[in-house]
């Protein structure tokens, strides 16, 4: 499924088609949604946003998400990785917490209710086109196994610290 987030939203079908990767742009998220125990792979979805700018950023996310998931408690992120880190976020009428852990810049976990985690791969703002692609095609795979910064690695995604 991919959600599109941000102002120039437009309806997007519920289940992937063909070649849906190929719409994939920055402002997306795509997402492969399991809300059992016994989920698969590694990663629950993938996010490219715009910027680095999570009070502008996260809104269009959580408010896409809520209305497949329901409720959202939580998010948790690198305040390293992001600007303008707030606490806290209203979405749709509620409070979602923000809390800080050492995820490193590639990943956000999204809590709905006490225990439920979906975690997402975050594609750089600044990734091409392709290799972004690329990226959130191998993190929504329901066989997938690697982690989210290898992934980023082994399509080109990853963001290189400055020397």
């Amino acid at each position: 499924m991919i959600l599109m987030t941000g102002p120039d939203a437009r309806p997007v079908p519920r289940h992937l088609p063909s070649g849906v990767h190929e719409a994939v742009r920055p402002g997306c998220a795509l997402l492969r949604l399991e809300t059992t125990e016994s989920r698969e792979g590694v990663l629950d979805g993938a996010w490219w946003p715009r910027s680095r700018d999570i009070a502008a950023e996260l809104p269009a996310l959580l408010s896409a998400l809520a209305g497949h998931l329901g409720p959202l408690t939580r998010v948790g992120l690198d305040t390293t990785a992001w600007e303008g880190l707030p606490t806290r976020i209203v979405v749709d009428g509620r409070v979602v917490r923000i809390d800080s852990f050492p995820l490193g810049d590639d990943t956000v976990l999204i809590t709905r209710g006490d225990q439920d985690i979906f975690s997402l791969l975050v594609v750089p703002p600044d990734t091409a086109p392709e290799a972004a692609r690329a990226a959130m095609a191998q993190a929504v795979r329901a066989d997938n196994v690697t982690q989210a910064r290898q992934i980023l690695i082994d399509t080109g995604s990853a963001r290189i610290p400055p020397q």
